[in-house]
């Protein structure tokens, strides 16, 4: 059955500002970096301020790691009039794109007219996500983590790549192939942090931080603001930019992901594997579309093994044959012709969390705009279809579609 809410929406504005390495971006503020980021948004769509009337948040309205949105502080910042809608997903950068269904949610009901979703980031010394876990005040679940020594998403992370590689047979090469290919995309890239090529000699001389992961299979760790904005199809039509139309959009999960890297008790096959299988479905379900129809697919990928199992869970290939579609280089974007090597559907055209910047998933959603608005820098030949992703992380996690008009 298609989405109720299908095809009635688009996106008609992105803004980001420059990003910046870990801490490199004081004295600014997130309020400040917010309102750059919205600002350029309202520029690309070509309307006011003014006319923004809502805000559909993630991450429970969080701030990066250190601060909260606060919509009364945005629209004193920013000259806004009113607000008619203001809500959150829950949990973390599983919901980034699970948000733009939210948007569709109040503007389908006609509760705003322009919704803006954004995320900025800024990560001091003492507060990193790096280290989250060991921080974090006993309880339950923490009193389990810590005293293991899984500090970090990263030391919960390399238990689950573990896994895979236990059950599957997947090597380290595979992950090795995802942080190389889309590493590949960023020479280019005038903001991309990390753009210099990257061997498979460099890459194995990359320190191993928890086994199996290297510091190149961590996301980077960088400062900076992005924000979109999403409409009414009729409204759309009006904007300066061609329309990203939402075509599919979902959020949540199945029980057994719960906490996600952090729910030590997951059955297999739930431990190996990216959480994505439920909002995988929905959205297939909701666009009557699968995988091999993706023009392009825009992955989360905070570490690298859980891109090779967002594509098992989307159906880019069978369970527990991530590793060897990886190796094949069907991710791999190619620039002669525009399109995927080996008849695959390229991965993380911009670089993703990986390589370009780490603003908690909401450059995946830029780069499926301009994908399928035909203005991105590594374009993708006469895309029709981007899919991107929120998450793997604990729940909600969330899958969106966007189509070109």
């Amino acid at each position: 059955m298609a989405w109720a809410n299908q095809d009635k929406c688009a996106i008609v504005g992105v803004g980001a500002t420059d990003y910046y390495v870990r801490g490199k971006s004081w004295p600014r503020t997130i309020n400040d970096m917010a309102g750059e980021a919205i600002l350029k948004a309202c520029e690309d769509a070509g309307i006011s301020i003014r006319d923004i009337d809502g805000f559909a948040y993630y991450s429970t309205a969080g701030a990066g790691y250190l601060d909260r949105f606060d919509s009364a502080s945005l629209m004193e910042t920013l000259g806004m009039p009113h607000i008619s809608f203001s809500a959150t997903l829950t949990s973390g950068g599983g919901g980034c794109v699970g948000a733009i269904g939210l948007a569709t949610a109040g503007l389908v009901n006609e509760d705003c007219r322009y919704a803006v979703t954004l995320m900025a980031l800024q990560q001091l010394p003492q507060h990193r996500l790096g280290v989250v876990f060991g921080a974090a005040p006993p309880s339950p679940e923490n009193s389990f983590l810590q005293p293991a020594g899984l500090v970090g998403p990263g030391h919960l992370m390399s238990m689950l790549a573990r896994r895979h590689m236990h059950l599957y047979g997947t090597t380290q090469d595979a992950f090795g192939e995802i942080v190389m290919a889309t590493r590949a995309n960023t020479a280019n890239r005038p903001k991309a942090i990390r753009k210099a090529p990257l061997s498979k000699v460099e890459y194995e001389a990359s320190p191993m931080l928890a086994d199996p992961l290297r510091r190149l299979d961590f996301c980077l760790e960088t400062d900076g603001a992005v924000a979109v904005i999403t409409t009414t199809m009729d409204r759309a039509r009006d904007c300066r930019q061609r329309p990203a139309v939402v075509h599919a959009c979902a959020h949540g999960g199945a029980r057994e992901w719960g906490r996600a890297f952090a729910w030590m008790g997951m059955p297999d096959p739930w431990f190996a594997s990216s959480g994505h299988k439920f909002t995988a479905d929905r959205i297939w379900a909701q666009s009557g579309l699968k995988a091999k129809d993706m023009d392009v697919a825009l992955l989360y990928d905070h570490f690298s093994p859980m891109v090779l199992m967002q594509l098992e869970d989307y159906g880019f290939c069978e369970k527990g044959e991530g590793g060897d579609y990886v190796l094949s280089e069907k991710i791999r974007y190619d620039p002669a012709t525009r399109r995927g090597v080996g008849g695959g559907v390229p991965v993380n055209t911009h670089g993703g969390n990986l390589n370009e910047a780490y603003i908690i998933g909401m450059t995946h959603v830029v780069e499926a705009v301009e994908q399928v608005r035909g203005s991105a820098i590594n374009q993708v030949e006469d895309c029709e279809f981007a899919l991107a992703s929120g998450g793997p992380a604990a729940l909600p996690v969330s899958s969106l579609i966007l189509r070109r008009a």
